[in-house]
């Protein structure tokens, strides 16, 4: 390539390492990328797994104390 450019080897020499490290370092932050999504999507899985649990014991909680209230009142119709 002929000297006619009239920007100086040096700032060109700079912009093409500039170039060559943000091309490098790609697929690293790529990876660190899907590494956050993936541990966030599992966090959140672990989360709903927890209120359903949580919701479920409410819900025995309330049949529990029901049917309890329907036995003990099985010996009041007797009598």
């Amino acid at each position: 390539m002929a000297d006619s450019t009239p920007v100086n080897s040096q700032i060109t020499d700079a912009v093409t390492q500039t170039n060559v490290k943000v091309v490098a370092e790609a697929p690293a932050q790529a990876m660190a990328a899907l590494y956050q999504v993936a541990s966030h999507s599992a966090g959140l899985s672990l989360q709903n797994a927890v209120h359903s649990q949580q919701a479920l014991n409410q819900i025995s909680s309330a049949v529990i104390s029901k049917a309890v209230t329907m036995i003990l009142s099985v010996g009041d119709k007797a009598a």
